[in-house]
């Protein structure tokens, strides 16, 4: 295993998560196959696993910097297919995908994102995380509100038998958004796919069926 060199201007927390970025084999397999973060495998697998993406269909990906999804999502739907991104941070241009840098909490953010995609998404995908804190409970909070902004958009635009997958950390309240998603999803999940770390507390909620629209 790698060390990083102590430094005094480094945190102790900046170091371990340096160290584990530099052992960690997606970050490597990013680099070698040209992706730009280790997120696009997450993605990838759930997909392989699930099929969220079919040729043709229209995806909008929520919090999308530096772009690792819209990639992967930018492939899976093909040349007849619609990407559109956001994100509060810029986010250099990927081939197949349309970027909006925004706050998704401004309130023109859904209008402009619906205008751009001008009808009904088949996909939404939310990878959106306030910045941490350090305070567990704080930070699931917050989190948990950008997954319900996400949930609420989803069903203004998702059209029927469209798919959300949203990430969410463990922490309890996600119960509560599960049963909302079940409501309007024929099926609803928790999954945490083999790239996301073992020891985070992130999980993702995928919701397919959509039964709205």
């Amino acid at each position: 295993m790698a060390r990083v060199k102590p430094d005094k201007r480094r945190k102790p927390s900046s170091r371990a998560w340096l160290e584990r970025q530099i052992n960690d084999p997606y970050v490597a397999r990013a680099k070698r196959e040209g992706f730009r973060s280790r997120a696009a495998f997450k993605l990838a697998e759930i997909d392989d696993k699930y099929r969220l993406f079919k040729p043709g269909a229209r995806v909008i990906d929520l919090g999308a910097a530096p772009g690792g999804w819209s990639e992967i999502a930018a492939r899976r739907v093909g040349s007849g297919g619609r990407v559109i991104a956001l994100d509060l941070l810029d986010m250099k241009p990927i081939a197949g995908v349309e970027f909006l840098q925004l706050d998704f909490l401004d309130d023109a953010a859904p209008a402009r994102l619906k205008e751009m995609l001008g009808g009904k998404a088949d996909v939404v995908l939310s990878d959106m995380a306030a910045n941490a804190t350090g305070h567990r409970q704080t930070d699931h909070l917050r989190i948990m509100a950008l997954a319900e902004a996400a949930v609420e958009f989803a069903r203004e635009v998702l059209a029927p038998g469209g798919a959300f997958l949203c990430k969410v950390l463990q922490g309890g309240t996600e119960a509560t958004l599960l049963a909302e998603l079940k409501r309007d999803f024929a099926t609803v999940k928790h999954v945490k796919p083999p790239a996301s770390r073992s020891d985070s507390a992130e999980l993702y909620l995928l919701a397919r069926g959509f039964r709205g629209g």
